[in-house]
């Protein structure tokens, strides 16, 4: 599974060409205060170099800048004629303060790197990377979250094996961010074990409608819902299986042509209806390079600069569940820019893309 954000920031160092600048000002200074006439005064320049050190380095790296410095500062050859002894204890003070200010910066990067590093492990939990294969299907998925630093949003996304064959979903939840992690974790939960359960779609699609149903008592939000797709490999068929709740339509991307699933569209899960009804599922053959592709809104609803909706059906190329995610995620950033919704994107399919039954 493709994340996009491998790392979140706070735990990267510095680059190195970042942590050589320090020095390279100190060589720098020391050769402009040679070369150029006493009547250039340039000391106040060298009272730059730690507060801008203490942004790169830590306590003990600021401080060895800083020291140098202000030995520098006391040779004849480098020192000023106007330079007071005031000048040095200023000098000495500000260095100081940097080091105290780098100590600190030290310390709250470690707290935010623990804080993130605790946080992606949770992400990770609720939607873990997807496999290249789940018995006889061969996956490729891709997500970005919308909102900057996070790995999950409101979009979710998952395929299981089981009794009655290999199931997937695709959902969208209501709102995005970290306000919706928790609506995803629950319906993931249910869908997984209801897939161990339920003999058909339906019964899948019923509880996971329970589900939202049950947490918007619990928060008094009566407007938790989600769209959503379910997807079912009969064991020894070369066809899948379709429900749609209120979802978009998946695309089956052949060698030849790409063709939208005619699914017949139900009612999203959550809306408090007095009674779910799940709609019925199609059964839709797939040939032996054949690739379903399930996807959320955030990919169609996209827009490029005069405002024209993302063509997926139109843009997506043939190939390999893995390759076909990645090139799709590609060509929507070069046709919408920056894409400001949840992304999932997910393709199934029953062969390696060379016509070899997996």
């Amino acid at each position: 599974m493709d994340r996009g954000v491998e790392q979140l920031p706070g735990g990267v160092p510095a680059p190195r060409w970042v942590r050589t600048l320090p020095w390279f000002f100190v060589a720098l200074l020391i050769v402009v205060q040679v070369l150029t006439p006493a009547s250039l005064q340039l000391g106040f320049a060298f009272a730059v170099v730690p507060p801008l050190t203490s942004l790169v380095y830590g306590t003990f790296g600021t401080a060895a800048v800083s020291g140098t410095l202000a030995a520098l500062l006391l040779l004849p050859a480098i020192r000023a004629d106007d330079v007071s002894s005031g000048d040095l204890v200023a000098y000495v003070l500000i260095a100081l303060v940097s080091v105290v200010l780098a100590s600190l910066r030290v310390r709250r990067d470690a707290q935010l790197v623990s804080v993130r590093t605790v946080a992606q492990a949770a992400q990770l939990a609720v939607l873990p990377p997807m496999p290249e294969r789940v018995g006889p299907v061969r996956c490729g998925a891709l997500y970005r979250a919308a909102e900057h630093g996070t790995l999950v949003g409101g979009d979710l996304y998952d395929v299981r094996p089981g009794p009655y064959g290999v199931r997937a979903v695709v959902a969208d939840v209501q709102g995005h961010g970290l306000r919706a992690v928790g609506t995803v974790a629950a319906l993931l939960g249910t869908f997984r074990e209801a897939v161990l359960d339920e003999p058909d779609l339906a019964g899948i699609a019923r509880r996971l409608d329970r589900r939202l149903m049950v947490d918007a008592a619990e928060r008094g939000d009566g407007e938790l819902f989600a769209t959503g797709l379910l997807m079912e490999f009969p064991s020894g068929a070369a066809a899948v299986r379709v429900l749609s709740c209120g979802h978009p339509a998946p695309l089956v991307v052949g060698r030849y042509m790409t063709r939208e699933v005619d699914a017949v569209p139900g009612p999203p899960w959550g809306l408090a209806l007095a009674e779910y009804r799940a709609p019925a599922s199609v059964t839709v053959p797939l040939g032996p390079t054949d690739v379903l592709l399930a996807h959320t809104d955030g990919v169609t609803e996209a827009r490029d600069g005069t405002g024209t909706f993302y063509p997926l059906a139109e843009r997506v190329r043939p190939g390999p569940p893995v390759e076909m995610v990645r090139a799709v995620w590609r060509d929507l950033s070069e046709y919408a820019g920056e894409v400001g919704d949840d992304v999932a994107l997910l393709a199934l399919g029953l062969s390696d893309g060379n016509g070899a039954r997996g």
